[in-house]
């Protein structure tokens, strides 16, 4: 059965491992969607334009189905599948690390930067706070304006987030839903002119 919950990290943190003059400092993010994604790893390559690689990987989605690992010029599989493995570890999902590096003039062999990307990607999610995520789908509540009172008050009861709203001859509200309460918000306006769509 789907889980209506994922572990995903509280705020961006930062963790550091330093190898034979080489520095890897690795940088977890929240994040929602791919082009987040490109954002953070930009912002990065700018602020730190200086280091040899920028090593990352993430996962996305509820079970981390959507997931890539870039080794950004090191040997094949020997920076992000060693990220990625530690997000795998960690069970966290909607998050991207990045692992700068700053080459110490000593080559460290694939074994030594597998051994490194693995650990400083470890401190960064070590200094996570690690939430729950709920699993949410997105749904649009069209009603007429008389019932809008009724709307507002389940939309307000149930807590749930609204991203959007219109409040013409025919109103609309976009909400998301934890899909374990797309039922109950269906019942909840049962008795109200509405139709609810996905």
């Amino acid at each position: 059965m789907e889980s209506e919950f994922f572990f995903t990290i509280a705020a961006a943190t930062e963790g550091i491992y330093k190898e034979k003059g080489s520095k890897f400092m690795a940088f977890a993010y929240p994040v929602n969607s791919e082009e987040e994604v490109k954002e953070k790893v930009e912002v990065l390559r700018r602020k730190y334009f200086d280091a040899r690689h920028h090593c990352y990987a993430y996962r996305l989605g509820a079970t981390g189905e959507q997931y890539r690992a870039v080794d950004d010029g090191e040997p094949a599989n020997s920076a992000g599948k060693p990220i990625l493995g530690q997000l795998t570890a960690y069970n966290v999902t909607n998050v991207l690390v990045v692992v700068v590096r700053y080459f110490g003039g000593t080559l460290l062999g694939v074994g030594g930067l597998m051994q490194a990307y693995r650990h400083a990607t470890a401190d960064a999610l070590a200094n996570a706070g690690i939430i729950t995520g709920a699993v949410t789908g997105t749904y649009q509540i069209s009603f007429s304006y008389p019932a809008m009172n009724q709307v507002l008050k389940v939309v307000k009861d149930m807590d749930l987030e609204c991203y959007a709203q219109n409040f013409d001859l025919t109103c609309t509200m976009n909400v998301k839903v934890r899909k374990s309460l797309v039922e109950q918000l269906k019942k909840r306006l049962e008795h109200v002119e509405v139709r609810i769509t996905e």
